[in-house]
């Protein structure tokens, strides 16, 4: 797989995929990344996730990746580092009308755990989508941090409201 950078992904996902979904941070600094923060369980490392997601709370989301986490995307777009996993995050959680897609409410409809891999169905609901959107993903999870996520998610299958 090939290590893109942020900018290069965007050309993949037309800001998709949390970034699924990816747009540069126009000479913008990235805050500081918070302390990690361990969970008991690969279960609780996905309801942390979901819950932060829905919550827009940038920091929260990232205190679960671990240092060498990646990220790969529809396309063959993979993001590597924890840094790198934050700005795809932070261009994500940024509010609708700065091109983010702060507003989805990430619902997982069914999950099958095996071993340290959390894999999620999942549809995403808001009041700028047309209809709910769906998708899937894994998560593999190491001493209690996100190690690994696999999406399906891409914005341009997305039905937006006019």
């Amino acid at each position: 797989m090939k290590n893109l950078s942020i900018y290069k992904i965007s050309k993949f996902t037309a800001l998709a995929a949390a970034a699924f979904l990816c747009f540069p941070l126009a000479n913008a600094q990235s805050p500081a990344l918070p302390p990690q923060k361990r969970q008991p369980t690969p279960e609780k490392v996905l309801a942390e996730h979901v819950a932060a997601m829905n919550s827009c709370d940038w920091s929260r989301a990232i205190a679960q990746y671990a240092d060498d986490a990646e990220f790969m995307m529809p396309g063959g777009a993979v993001v590597k580092g924890r840094k790198a996993v934050g700005d795809l995050i932070g261009n994500f959680l940024k509010p609708r009308a700065q091109g983010g897609w702060c507003g989805l409410k990430l619902v997982p409809e069914q999950t099958v755990v095996i071993g340290d891999t959390v894999n999620v169905v999942w549809r995403m609901e808001a009041p700028f989508l047309a209809e709910p959107y769906r998708g899937s993903e894994a998560y593999e999870t190491r001493n209690g941090l996100m190690a690994l996520q696999v999406t399906t998610f891409d914005t341009a299958a997305m039905k937006l409201k006019p």
